[in-house]
This record gives C-alpha cells, structure tokens and sequence, in this order.
C-alpha cells in the first residue's frame, strides 16, 4: 500500500497557508516536526513516526487508535511540507516481552500458565491457529486490521530487531552508560527494588524465560552481563543478538535512540515516565522524539480498558456493528479528553460521521481542515448522499420489526423515492449494521409501558391528527402536528418556552413518553422525521396496539 497523493488543493498556496495556522490539533503536533527541523536539515531516510503494541492480549480500540491518530499527523506534516519530505510509520511490537500473566479472555487459560515470563513469541498460541505462537497470533490480528482499513506502515517485532542484531550497537552503548542509565532508574524506584533492579533482563538459556534479576557485572568492553539465574548458577551472556532484552523504561528511549523516532503518541499512563524515556535516548546518543499524549479510554463502568481483561469494545466488535469511518471519528475528536468507548457510542459516532462529512463539500479551506472528515481520508474526502440517519434506521428497525434487508428498503424507497441499495451502497451498508446493533443491543433492552389515563388521551389526539395528515407530509409537519397535540394538554406546556404562536412551549416529557410507549425506549429519534420515514397509518396502528395494550404486554 502507498499513501495517496496530496491533492492539488492541498498542494495550493492558499491550503498550505491555512495549514500552517489551522488549529485542528493533527497540524498542531505536524508543526512541531516542522520546528524540530527549522533549518530544513531532515534526515536523509526521512521522518520517523513510530507507534507501539504491546501483544499481551488481543488488539484492542486503543492501538488501533495509535495508529490511525499518528497517520493524521503524518498527513498533516506532509502538507505542511508540500510532500517533500519522506516520511515512515513503523508500528513496533513489544513481542520479546515476558507474559507476566495470563490473560482473561484467551481459550484454555491454564494451558498457558507454564510459560509465565516466556517471551510472548515463545509462548503457544492458545488459539491454535497458523501461528507458531501467542505473540505472533496477536501481532497478526493487529496486522490484519490495520491492512483492512488501508494504513501504510512498517510492521517491526521487538524478537526480530533485538536477535537480528538491529539493536546491537545501542545495546553496546547501554553497556557502556550504564552507570548513567541506573542513575536515571534508580530515584524512581522503591529502596527494595533498587536493590534488584538492573535495565539489562537476560532469557534465561536454560528456562527460555525472562529473568528480573540484579547485575553482578557489566563488561561494556565485552559486551556481557554476569549474574545469577534462578537457581542461583552464575552465568555470563552476551548482550547482543536476543539474549538480553532491556526493561520496559529503558527500552523506550533504546528504540528512539536505535530508530531515530522523530514523534510518538502514548496514553496518560505513560505521561509520568516521558522524561525518563527522552533522558535514556539522550543517554545513548538519540534525539527524543516529539510527544503527544492522549487520554485513555474507560468502559461503560468508567475504568481503564484492559487488553487482558478485555473490558472495552474489540476493534472487530465495532466493525460489526458500524463502518471503520465512524471508529476513526471517534479518535479523531478530543484525543486529549477521556471517553467511554461502550457500545450506546456507536450510533452517536455514525451520524457524526455522516453529518461532517455532508458538510465537508459546502465548507471554505479553514473550515475544512478542521473537519474530521479531512484527516480521516487523508484529504481524499468521498461525496455520499445518505439521506437517513443511522439511529433513524434503528428505529425503524425497532418499529417494524424488520429482520432484514428487503422489509427495510421498502420503507426507505417509500421515503424517498429512487433510493436503492443500487444507487446508495453506503445506506445499505447501514441497513446490515442496523439490523445487526439492533438484534444485539436493543431488543433485548426494550422495555413497553402502558400509557396512564393522560398519556391515553395524548396518543388518541396523536393518532387522529395523523390519520387527517395530507400524505404528502413531510417530517416538519408532522413533528408540527404531534407539537399542536402537545401543546393542547397542560401536563406536556413548558412555561420556560414559548410555541411560534406565543403560547408556552412543549415539554421533552411528551416525546419520551412516546419512545417509551410506542417503542420502548428512553430516547428515540425526532419524531416527525420518524413518522415521516415509518409512515402516518403505520404509526397510527402502533398507537393503536399501544392502546389496547398489545405492545406493552409483548
């Protein structure tokens, strides 16, 4: 895959120059990479953006987000440059890691307890899939999905570097700062750590597992580590070519020093060590990257989505029920602030999408670049008519009981007329998406009551003023015909508003009654588009079962 080309508006002067102050917070972190070279001196290869996994579990929404976050940033700084400077993703894989636990959500979770504080890609794959381990089953479902939505990036395995000797000059160096390196460590730690602590972590040759033990002796000139292995053997290795590993801290600022990263993104729960990392990669030679740092995710119960836990949605979860569009909408907006990442965002994500992006085409340069749409597609933005919401359709899914594709569509072609599945692919695609969160999250969440004596008579004006509804109707004046019912009953009046005829307005009180009792929810959609796109007498008949008690009793 190869990024696509800027295009010619973004290669104009008047884009570039609105690049340059645009506020959007992609071209914000790109002008830092412009500072960092003011005087134009790049290097020859090109600018490094590094992003990292770490496969403990399986991929979850917030590496995905790392990445598609980090390559708006990298399609800013190619604006801002006029796509002069080369530019590289590499997504790195802390996959020489010990599994200091096992994780929650893997099949057969005791089959992998005796291959605690192995390397992830010498611990078997649970899945018992094509992959000849646990590390490398995960690195090829991140793998698999950042190739499905279309990123360019160079996949990079922390086993491969470290044994193939790409980290063999800077592990060297480590050797040879490492009295500076333990004074960088060393104030962090609790006095019982310190007193075992060593950045070194050698692969025990016996036990293929990773040791946390203390150094006996370092031999910069050498390039070895002495010290005692679990059994208490004194050994001496190599520190090149796989056989040590460095700890976690360390080993960022190794990797930016080894790589020459140019800018990396991480979570607030990294924040706290983001000067040790530039001070380690300083240490050894490097330039520390630029920073960006990004709130976490919580769940529905707002606490930190664990990968081994698997707490939060799953990257394929999501695309179950909603296009890749919407999850990278959900990244782009306030990446500084934390959000719950539950299923109920999803619907709200859709329509977002689809509303920036309607907007996108009637917008002027500044206005656009701060559109999300923009950095979601790179500045390739598509043109598509969608002239139903999403959380319309899962309404109407709801009213009508609909079970697949055929039930929806004719009422969508009675809606507006000339729409197909044909002439509007990305509608239909919503129409299986619907179909699906709806069976999955909102039926069986449906709770029907039945209306008091008040709420009676409400539905019976409403179902009277609908049947005398012209059929040409539109959804503002049927919402027009439910407000006038409203109005004429004392319990729905809100004194605090005024109607267009001066008198007081309509309480949201009426219109959660009527998802309640006709649909069987707390929140719908607004109503007059919905009876528009449902139908008059369909909803008339509704009221009707609601009346007689049918769907309460359902």
């Amino acid at each position: 895959m190869s990024l696509p080309a800027l295009t010619e508006e973004e290669l104009s002067e008047s884009f570039q120059k609105e690049a340059e102050t645009s506020k959007a917070w992609p071209f914000e972190e790109a002008r830092k990479i412009v500072k960092r070279y003011a005087k134009g001196d790049y290097p020859q290869g090109g600018v490094l953006f590094e992003t990292g996994y770490g496969p403990s579990g399986l991929p979850h929404i917030g590496t995905f987000g790392e990445v598609a976050r980090t390559s708006m940033v990298r399609h800013a700084f190619r604006v801002l440059t006029g796509d002069q400077v080369p530019t590289h993703l590499i997504c790195f894989s802390d996959d020489l890691d010990g599994m200091r636990k096992v994780p929650d959500n893997v099949p057969s979770p005791d089959a992998l307890a005796p291959h605690l504080q192995k390397p992830l890609t010498d611990v078997p794959d649970p899945f018992c899939s094509e992959h000849d381990s646990f590390g490398a089953h995960n690195n090829a479902k991140l793998r698999s999905f950042l190739d499905q939505f279309g990123f360019e990036y160079e996949f990079a395995s922390a086993t491969d570097f470290y044994k193939s000797g790409r980290f063999d000059d800077v592990l060297r160096e480590a050797a040879r700062q490492y009295r500076k390196i333990m004074d960088v460590m060393l104030p962090t730690l609790g006095e019982e750590r310190q007193a075992t602590y060593s950045p070194f972590l050698p692969i025990d040759p016996k036990t293929g597992r990773v040791l946390y033990v203390p150094m006996k002796h370092v031999d910069a000139e050498a390039g070895t580590i002495t010290f005692d292995d679990g059994e208490g053997e004194e050994l001496t290795l190599q520190i090149t070519g796989g056989n040590v590993k460095l700890q976690w801290k360390p080993d960022f600022g190794m990797r930016w020093a080894a790589l020459g990263v140019d800018f990396e993104m991480f979570g607030k729960d990294h924040q706290t060590n983001a000067a040790i990392y530039d001070k380690i990669c300083r240490i050894l030679g490097g330039r520390a990257p630029e920073h960006f740092v990004y709130e976490l995710f919580l769940d529905d119960k707002g606490e930190k989505i664990s990968k081994s836990k698997g707490n939060g949605i799953s990257i394929d979860e999501w695309l179950t029920y909603a296009p890749t569009e919407s999850l990278a909408l959900y990244m782009f907006s306030k990446p500084r602030t934390a959000k719950r990442l539950h299923f109920d965002v999803i619907p709200r994500a859709v329509d977002e999408y689809y509303q920036f992006l309607a907007a996108y085409s009637r917008q002027d340069i500044k206005q656009r670049l701060a559109n999300p749409v923009y950095h979601i597609h790179a500045g390739h933005v598509p043109q598509v008519e969608m002239p139903i919401a999403f959380s319309m359709l899962l309404n109407l899914v709801s009213a009508s009981n609909a079970e697949n594709r055929d039930v929806m569509w004719g009422f969508i072609s009675s809606y507006a007329p000339g729409t197909s599945a044909e002439t509007h692919p990305d509608l239909d695609r919503l129409v299986g998406f619907a179909l699906r969160y709806y069976e999955d999250f909102v039926k069986p969440a449906k709770s029907f009551r039945a209306p008091d004596t008040i709420e009676r008579e409400a539905l019976e004006q409403l179902r009277t003023s609908l049947r005398t509804q012209p059929s040409d109707a539109d959804g503002a004046a049927l919402q027009d015909a439910a407000l006038d019912v409203a109005r004429g009953i004392e319990r729905y009046q809100d004194h605090n508003k005024k109607s267009p005829s001066g008198g007081p307005g309509v309480s949201v009180a009426f219109f959660q009654m009527l998802y309640e009792v006709l649909l069987g929810q707390e929140r719908g959609p607004r109503f007059g588009s919905f009876v528009a796109l449902y139908g008059t007498e369909r909803t008339a008949a509704l009221i009707d079962q609601a009346l007689a008690g049918k769907l309460a009793d359902a």
